[in-house]
């Protein structure tokens, strides 16, 4: 069974995909892909944090200051890499 800050960050980098997704709209296909990003960005910026012994707002062993901005970062990345923008009339 996973442990408890591990199933925490996979449910904050869900939800920072989902909200990215929610924000921004976009197909199904780009949902997969804003959360395989998220969970990416997440977890490296974990590892970035606990490298760097970042524990600014850390919960736990969960880096969550540099964990949320891996995650971001990753996001936008992923969304300006992927140029797909949503067209809107007007």
């Amino acid at each position: 069974m996973p442990s408890p800050p591990i199933v925490f960050g996979f449910l904050l980098a869900t939800l920072y995909g989902a909200a990215f997704h929610l924000i921004f709209g976009g197909s199904t296909r780009q949902l997969a892909l804003y959360l395989l990003a998220s969970w990416l960005g997440f977890a490296v910026g974990q590892i970035f944090g606990a490298v760097f012994e970042v524990h600014a707002f850390a919960i736990g062993a969960l880096n969550t200051l540099t964990a949320t901005f891996g995650a971001w970062l990753a996001l936008f990345a992923t969304r300006f890499l992927s140029g797909r923008e949503t067209k809107r009339d007007g």
